[in-house]
């Protein structure tokens, strides 16, 4: 991504303000949309706003409007930039998923993370996701709690099975046991975070006898989300634990992402739980914010009709064909600010998720810039307003400070 001290490709092109007075505007300035279907603003709830995560898979194909290929180490340089853009702009958090195959390069979040952590200040570090499944517990949580360290607590851990069967036989394992293995090693993870002097024993690893893993989180109880994107496996061990779930929102119509989250509600109802407490977070299938409908469609075609190509697109079977379909019938934020405005509140409607997590990774450094600006110009503020969150509520995750 182009440094964030260089003259934004807005304020040339289309005489917007730039990220510094987003931040420096009072609320009343910031917009005067308001979401289609919403009712009372946040703070008359007794909430705080709805937060908002940028994520990176490190994808690193070729571009798709120039062809352009790029060097591992810029594309890392670019995640970086892309992160200290992001908390400059007001996001609330930034994740770094986890792949182990073409054309990703996001096989060491945790390292990421940590150079991340030295380029921010106040956003909160999401892994998105620690695939547990493939993992040794005792290594991820020494990783994890070095990070939340140097980050000075900043660490929110999600973790999944991951989606990519293909990753299983590099670590010598049977991917149709990746349910077994993201419950027991998770239940692990969980003691090895929370819990000294850990002695344990189950299937897919050697016992442990009085183990402390060092160093210990930052903060004595770390987060931990539930990434879901496929089945009620996750959600369930999310209820069954009182954690969060995180769904992924990304290739399937609504209506998939919505059954697996009132699972989640009913299921930590079933477990004795205040259905107030349950927290959900989202994530969006695309992000093309433009001035106009037009500009905004035209502006993502080609990036949706190279992704429609990839193998990736064909192996998740994902119905949408064309820009048009994945707009209208898939959760890809796409359009005007008003527009993307009111997707968002449909889609909170049925999720009533409190994190928005969305991703850039398709589009070249010109356009991620772009709309970026345009979205914490122009949609944030306005969600911001209308939505409630309970999550980040202390000054680690405030925008803005």
């Amino acid at each position: 991504m182009d440094r964030i001290d260089a003259p934004s490709v807005m304020e040339i092109l289309w005489g917007r303000v730039g990220f510094r007075q987003v931040c420096a505007q009072p609320q009343e300035m910031r917009g005067g949309s308001r979401a289609a279907g919403i009712g009372q603003p946040a703070e008359q709830l007794g909430k705080g706003p709805m937060r908002f995560a940028l994520f990176s898979l490190i994808k690193n194909s070729p571009e798709a409007v120039s062809g352009a290929e790029r060097t591992a180490h810029r594309r890392f340089r670019q995640v970086i930039d892309e992160a200290v853009f992001a908390e400059q702009l007001g996001f609330d958090a930034y994740g770094v998923g986890e792949r182990h195959s073409e054309p990703y390069l996001s096989t060491a979040p945790p390292v990421v993370l940590a150079a991340v952590a030295e380029h921010t200040r106040r956003m909160r570090l999401l892994s998105t996701v620690t695939v547990i499944s493939l993992l040794d517990p005792v290594r991820v949580a020494e990783d994890y709690a070095t990070l939340d360290q140097l980050s000075g607590g900043r660490l929110e851990l999600m973790i999944g099975k991951g989606n990519d069967a293909r990753d299983y036989p590099m670590f010598g394992l049977d991917a149709d046991r990746r349910w077994e293995y993201q419950e027991e090693k998770f239940v692990l993870l969980r003691r090895l975070l929370h819990e000294s002097d850990v002695t344990w024993s189950g299937k897919f690893r050697p016992p442990l006898h009085g183990v402390t893993v060092l160093p210990r989180p930052f903060r004595p109880s770390t987060p931990i989300w539930h990434g879901s994107s496929s089945s009620p496996e996750s959600t369930e061990l999310a209820a069954r634990f009182g954690d969060p779930l995180f769904t992924a929102n990304l290739f399937h119509p609504k209506k998939r992402y919505a059954d697996l989250v009132d699972h989640y509600r009913e299921r930590w109802v079933a477990y004795g739980r205040d259905p107030a407490d349950a927290l959900v977070g989202s994530g969006a299938d695309g992000l093309f914010v433009a001035p106009t409908s037009q500009a905004a469609v035209d502006g993502y075609r080609p990036y949706f009709d190279a992704r429609a190509r990839s193998a990736l697109h064909q192996r998740h079977g994902s119905p949408y064909r064309t820009v048009e379909e994945i707009i209208d019938g898939g959760s890809a934020l796409v359009g005007s600010p008003q527009q993307v405005i009111d997707k968002i509140a449909d889609y909170h409607a049925s999720f009533r998720h409190e994190v928005l997590a969305l991703s850039v990774d398709a589009l070249n450094a010109t356009d991620s810039r772009a709309v970026l600006e345009l979205f914490a110009a122009e949609v944030m503020p306005v969600v911001r307003r209308e939505l409630p969150s309970t999550v980040w509520d202390d000054k680690l995750g405030s925008p803005c400070t």
